[in-house]
């Protein structure tokens, strides 16, 4: 989750000095011959959720002989080989769900274009079944849920099989200033698949590293600030955070009840479409989706035009005209494809004032972690009961749950008060404001929607020193006004993805989605990951 360096340094316009040391990956991320290249010959490579269902539909292919051909897929490049490392446990139940779809298929019950498909979800998503529940952290080893999140209750429904679930940034990225994304205690370090020894970002890192190198057919993260769109980014792949409300958190090991959300990843605008409808429903235990009612709808492939951006207004960040050459390279090559579709582009300034609100936003998650990861396991059967056990474990056992870096972040929030607390209060009034100031600055543009880049292309993976930026951040005013956000890749910089942004006001996923429909037909700069060793020469 970068959210952790927009707060710790309040800016994410400079490249710090970490971003200057040479890095490259051990043997262990590179294939088993270090000299020969991988050759990647996958059957189902970038199949989207109707290629597969066609295939299914004609009989060359059933759901059980895809879940299979992606578990070996797993174990050959996640385990082995590029080792990605994003998959964090297999669902020993996949290749029986996939068996019951396909009688369901063969008796002429259809669920939907999700029927049948395989997916992974992030490992801080509860599944009532054999698989755990941990956020990656070692003090929770040995949790399963009792039963599924509302989520995953829909994604049944819907005919999903359930793959495994993906590594991710230990408690999402809420643990430390200096935490490297897509490390757990549970489940090591993810690697992006473009260039192993990048950072894949967080905190869905294995989400977005599994997809993108054709691990699954689609995944589900979870954001709170840029853990979505940022490993999307990263990893050349469309995101999509969902508006707070219109998917639900019940289940969901949780940050911020005012930010968090879980939405998908996938390699096309049409899949995220399809997976979003199968992911909205009003569910009783997370009061915030009674918001939704009226507002959602089944099927979102129903926006997807190319005509989407003709006649729209789109206004675009100023402040990501400048920086890194190449990334404002594609960004303004962006713009282009923007015009060139029909859409006026008017440039404006979202971004400001961002720094004097980054401290505010750190302590609303700060209260609303503690007070919600206490909530959660206080109701769980996991092996710690709350906030302060967490941190009494990783104590216990610094070499395996903290060999890198530590806890300040659950540390200070353990020191927080109740959400009635007026630093609480004050500093949410704050975050919220960004409401009012995303709507009125697209109300005195007459805008459809603002655009940006999502995040700089993926800096190198260091453990030691923890992440640091390359600039051209989007992600908090989305996160703080709880709006809707899109990633789609705009192209690479040596290799690595840049995604480029739209963000709307509440419940405009639709919206959303017809423009960057629209914007990837026409630009078409999805590319498959490469497994590069290293972009050091030698």
């Amino acid at each position: 989750m970068n959210r952790r360096n927009f707060v710790k340094a309040s800016s994410v316009l400079s490249l710090s000095a970490a971003a200057l040391t040479a890095c490259s990956s051990p043997k262990s991320a590179s294939t088993e011959n270090d000299s020969a290249p991988f050759v990647d010959e996958f059957a189902l490579n970038e199949l989207t959720i109707n290629d597969l269902q066609k295939k299914m539909q004609s009989g060359e292919y059933t759901s059980e002989a895809l879940t299979q051909l992606y578990l070996d897929r797993i174990q050959a490049i996640d385990k082995k080989g590029p080792h990605l490392n994003a998959v964090i446990e297999l669902n020993p139940d996949a290749l029986a769900i996939a068996k019951t779809m396909d009688q369901e298929r063969k008796a002429g019950k259809l669920r939907g274009l999700m029927h049948g498909i395989p997916i992974l979800i992030k490992d801080n998503i509860d599944t009532g079944d054999q698989m755990m529940t941990t956020a990656g952290a070692l003090a929770m080893e040995g949790h399963k849920a009792t039963k599924d999140a509302f989520i995953i209750v829909q994604l049944r429904k819907a005919g999903a099989v359930i793959l495994g679930k993906t590594n991710l940034s230990e408690w999402a990225n809420f643990r430390s200033t200096r935490s490297s994304s897509g490390w757990s205690s549970r489940g090591g370090q993810t690697r992006n698949p473009c260039v192993l020894d990048r950072s894949p970002s967080g905190s869905s890192s294995g989400s977005g590293s599994a997809t993108s190198a054709n691990l699954c057919a689609v995944a589900v993260g979870t954001e709170t600030d840029g853990s979505i769109i940022a490993p999307s980014s990263h990893c050349g792949l469309v995101g999509l955070k969902p508006t707070v409300g219109l998917v639900s958190r019940s289940g969901i090991i949780p940050i911020s009840h005012t930010q968090d959300t879980a939405g998908p990843m996938t390699r096309t605008v049409t899949d995220a479409a399809i997976l979003l409808g199968a992911l909205v429903g009003v569910d009783p235990d997370d009061a915030v989706t009674l918001e939704s009612r009226g507002k959602s709808v089944a099927d979102y492939t129903q926006f997807l035009k190319t005509g989407g951006l003709s006649g729209k207004r789109i206004g675009i960040e100023k402040s990501f005209l400048e920086g890194h050459e190449a990334v404002v390279g594609l960004y303004k090559a962006a713009i282009e494809v923007l015009k060139k579709q029909g859409a006026t582009v008017v440039e404006v300034e979202l971004r400001k004032g961002l720094q004097e609100i980054g401290g505010a936003e750190f302590t609303v998650l700060q209260y609303e972690f503690k007070d919600g990861v206490n909530r959660y396991l206080s109701k769980a059967n996991a092996p710690v009961k709350s906030l302060a056990d967490v941190i009494a474990f990783n104590q216990k056992n610094p070499a395996k749950a903290m060999p890198f870096f530590k806890q300040e972040t659950l540390e200070s929030s353990e020191t927080k008060g109740d959400l009635s607390s007026k630093e609480y209060t004050e500093a949410l009034a704050k975050t919220r404001s960004w409401r009012q100031r995303i709507d009125r600055l697209m109300a005195a543009n007459k805008l459809d929607a603002i655009g940006g880049t999502s995040i700089g292309f993926a800096g190198c993976i260091d453990l030691i020193n923890g992440d640091y930026d390359t600039g051209f951040y989007f992600c908090p005013p989305a996160a703080m006004a709880g709006y809707p956000h899109l990633t789609i890749p705009m192209g690479t910089v040596h290799g690595l993805p840049v995604g480029f942004s739209l963000i709307a006001g509440a419940y405009q996923e639709g919206a959303l989605l017809a423009m960057g429909y629209a914007y990837e037909q026409a630009s078409k700069k999805r590319e498959r990951p490469a497994f590069v060793r290293s972009l050091i020469p030698g």
